[in-house]
């Protein structure tokens, strides 16, 4: 943290479970959320939607305690009397409590589940909606136990109730089979300590008059492992930083936040700038190398000798996927990926003309069979079929192989002929500058294919298709706009497909 920001003037301000857990990703990220919040990057829908996933999770997480009493809240005067609601229920003995609040020293928390089983002794259950218990989980633990702890409470064993994603739905959905429990005690324990710490730490942040040091290289200072908080708060630096030169540091690629600080300390801004002894990965170095010199760097060889493996037709293909924390359908499980909808270009030889296939599903009902039927009558029987990250279409092809086994053959077959475009960005085969070190197709389609953008469409990314479509097909929303809404979906699969043929003939005219 930046020595300039110690200069302080005592602000009284709360520090809630959420606040703690985002100056453990970044202290100004705390700040900023107290006291400057219109500067955050507005939460985007996707984001949204991974929420609205957790309320929902809890909803069946909650069903494992049938005779619990919900305390919770609706509204903000309702949040204010949550403690009160909460110090009642106990002293009425109620056994098991669902979200909870407490409140102490400037401290507060929302308990999801506290469980009573002995006299002023409980055990603490958090709910997450992910499938498995991260590091992470146990630092917002600790801090739950230090609150109850302060507030006079004895904390027995602690656990995390997560998705159980090897659950396949058979009827109603099964609160047992889709949960998971493990306990946790120890590690969070072992974390209280220095709770106690980061938390004087943060109340400390909360003092400033002046928002703490932006740079990335103070993100995650507990050094959590597996956290995306690096590359979170890197996006929220270039918000807040639109003067940013576009090859700057902070656009080189797997940075983490000690390179970066080695960067700043040695005064280097640009990409271009970072001298050759430093060590660096190499999508870094080639990078580096290609801003530095400011052209292309192909090997044609390579490049030549992946096109030759290609047999025409030439099949450009690409699924969108439905996925869901609770399975949607008979059979389904949380978070697998079902396709709903394809597209494909196809190419009959060297010389002929591109035409175009696809489906989407847009009944509320498993979209697999009537996509299966479609796509066998659609992809021939030979050719080769290019797709961007073939491990993606593969792994849904497996998966669909084996919901419905008549298919299987054609899918295993299918697979044997897929090859993956991305090859040359992703082994380096093909560098640009303006890739920023990334094989994705949309760091590579508007510097192969300037007139091709995702940005362009209403639906822009595969988060959001999947969204639009579970809230359109299978929730029924958004009646007026269905039809605009189904063209646009159609747009966005096509383009995805579109663009491997651009960059196709790109490589190609090499």
């Amino acid at each position: 943290m930046n020595d300039v920001t110690l200069k302080t003037q005592k602000i009284t301000v709360g520090v809630s479970k959420s606040d703690y857990m985002l100056f453990l990703r970044h202290p100004a990220w705390l700040w900023l959320k107290k006291f400057d919040k219109y500067k955050l990057p507005p939460i985007d829908e996707n984001t949204q939607d991974i929420f609205d996933t957790g309320h929902k999770f809890e909803l069946y997480a909650e069903k494992l305690y049938p005779n619990a009493v919900k305390i919770g809240f609706n509204g903000y005067d309702d949040y204010k009397t949550l403690t009160v609601r909460t110090n009642e229920a106990l002293k009425k003995g109620v056994k098991t409590i669902l979200q909870g609040g407490f409140e102490v020293d400037g401290l507060t928390c929302i308990v999801d589940i506290l469980n009573s089983v002995g006299d002023n002794l409980f055990d603490l259950i958090e709910v997450k909606s992910s499938t498995q218990a991260k590091q992470e989980h146990k630092y917002d633990l600790a801090y739950q136990t230090l609150v109850l702890k302060k507030c006079g409470l004895e904390i027995n064993n602690i656990y995390i109730i997560y998705i159980n994603n090897g659950y396949a739905r058979k009827g109603d959905i099964d609160p047992v089979g889709l949960t998971t429990v493990t306990d946790v005690t120890d590690g969070v324990k072992d974390l209280l300590e220095v709770t106690k710490e980061q938390v004087i730490k943060a109340k400390e942040v909360l003092s400033f008059t002046k928002i703490p040091d932006l740079s990335p290289r103070y993100v995650n200072q507990i050094n959590v492992i597996g956290t995306t908080w690096f590359l979170d708060w890197l996006e929220i630096y270039k918000h807040l930083n639109p003067q940013l030169d576009h090859y700057s540091i902070y656009s080189l690629v797997s940075s983490n936040s000690e390179q970066i600080g080695d960067l700043e300390d040695n005064k280097i801004t640009l990409i271009k700038d970072i001298p050759d002894e430093l060590t660096l990965k190499p999508k870094q170095l080639i990078q580096i190398k290609a801003t530095k010199e400011d052209k292309r760097f192909i090997n044609k060889v390579k490049i030549r000798k992946l096109l030759n493996t290609f047999e025409y037709p030439l099949y450009f293909f690409d699924y969108e996927t439905m996925s869901s924390a609770i399975p949607t359908f008979e059979g389904f499980q949380p978070y697998q990926d079902y396709p709903f909808q394809y597209s494909l270009h196809i190419q009959d030889s060297p010389n002929s003309e591109i035409r175009h296939l696809e489906y989407l599903h847009t009944k509320n009902s498993n979209p697999m069979p009537g996509l299966l039927k479609q796509l066998k009558l659609d992809i021939g029987e030979k050719g080769t079929v290019l797709t961007w990250n073939m491990t993606y279409e593969k792994s849904c092809n497996s998966r669909m192989g084996n919901f419905y086994p008549k298919y299987r053959e054609f899918l295993d077959s299918l697979n044997l002929r897929i090859s993956d475009l991305m090859i040359p960005f992703s082994e380096m085969w093909f560098v640009d500058k303006d890739f920023f070190g990334s094989a994705s197709i949309k760091k590579v389609l508007p510097v192969m294919a300037v007139e091709l953008n995702h940005k362009d469409l209403d639906i822009s990314d595969g988060l959001k298709a999947r969204r639009i479509w579970t809230k359109t097909i299978i929730e029924n929303e958004y009646l007026d706009t269905r039809e605009e809404i189904l063209k646009n979906l159609s747009e966005y699969c096509t383009l995805d497909t579109y663009a491997m043929v651009r960059i196709f003939e790109e490589l190609k005219s090499l």
